[in-house]
């Protein structure tokens, strides 16, 4: 006979009981998405305070400019897709670029219902401004690195990224 309320217990408390092999520990300090996302988030937060004071915009924001620096024309679907970020963040992103004229709409002639980005001319003129800091940043960052543990790092990031990509797809 099955002992409900011992088991209830250990499930809840996810102790195993004494059947089960003991579970393995989650040190989130050495877990490889926690570690991914506190990395991310330091160096987006880092980046961000060289460029929010003096051109007053918003890590979604920059990000959206950056999409459109180098991929435009994009629909805001497409930006969302390239900087992977969810539509209501890509949105708001948008309406606040283009209320300061740093992105424009434009009519797609073959589908209607599309509306491609661009950067305008003062866009472009910011975005202008903006990479060369974000290249020294990211140089800096890679000082901490030879070139061949860049080269390393470059490879090891490039294939965790595509198999991060499978597993989401196999989900």
């Amino acid at each position: 006979m099955i002992d409900l309320q011992r088991r209830l217990v250990s499930d809840v408390t996810i102790m195993p009981s004494p059947l089960q092999a003991p579970s393995r520990t989650l040190e989130l300090e050495k877990f490889l998405p926690y570690r991914l996302s506190v990395l991310a988030q330091l160096v987006s937060e880092s980046l961000h305070d060289l460029y929010a004071g003096p051109f007053d915009l918003a890590v979604t924001e920059w990000r959206v400019m950056a999409a459109l620096g180098r991929f435009a024309p994009l629909t805001a679907s497409e930006v969302g897709q390239r900087i992977v970020m969810d539509k209501v963040a890509v949105s708001r992103a948008v309406a606040g670029l283009e209320k300061r004229g740093l992105v424009e709409r434009t009519a797609d002639r073959a589908d209607r219902r599309r509306a491609p980005l661009r950067l305008s001319a003062r866009g472009r003129s910011v975005h202008a401004r903006i990479v060369p800091l974000a290249l020294e940043y990211e140089a800096e960052l890679y000082g901490a690195l030879t070139p061949e543990e860049r080269r390393q790092f470059d490879a090891l990031s490039d294939r965790l990224f595509i198999h991060a990509q499978l597993l989401r797809q196999n989900r």
